[in-house]
């Protein structure tokens, strides 16, 4: 039994993002078109690309918060009503180009999922007060030799 190994597809259904967060199958929307890149004499006839749509901003499973880091992070991909378009066409399969724009939209949503850390507010080291002074008292050295010379 030799061949390539399994590769192992995504089931169809709801996008777990978080185990408190769950967007469900019926907030997605898959159309299939034809893509450019690899498919052979199948590229003009097979529709294998996939674009995969959630409407961000009408779905109730996402907060308001996660949605502005949303927002933020999916630039061209969201549309201006809050629309995200994933379009995969990497494969030459469906199934495959289907797999694919899943997990990078659950990717997508696992980083919005995750609130940024809050700064911590710190103060400067005394070495690293002295080093800035000496490098500006360096800069200001090589600037006065610049300079032309003072008639006396």
């Amino acid at each position: 039994m030799g061949g390539a190994p399994a590769r192992k597809l995504m089931a169809a259904g709801d996008l777990t993002v978080t185990g408190s967060l769950v967007i469900p199958e019926a907030e997605l929307q898959e159309t299939f078109v034809r893509a450019s890149g690899p498919g052979g004499q199948n590229v003009n006839k097979v529709a294998t690309a996939v674009e995969l749509r959630l409407n961000a901003k009408a779905c109730d499973a996402i907060p308001a918060d996660m949605f502005a880091r949303l927002r933020r992070i999916s630039g061209s991909r969201m549309t201006k009503h809050g629309e995200i378009v994933i379009r995969a066409e990497r494969f030459r399969t469906q199934e495959r180009n289907r797999d694919d724009a899943r997990e990078r939209m659950l990717e997508l949503l696992k980083r919005a999922a995750m609130p940024p850390r809050k700064r911590k507010a710190t103060r400067p080291t005394r070495a690293s007060k002295e080093q800035r002074l000496q490098s500006k008292a360096r800069r200001g050295r090589v600037k006065a030799l610049r300079r032309s010379p003072a008639d006396d």
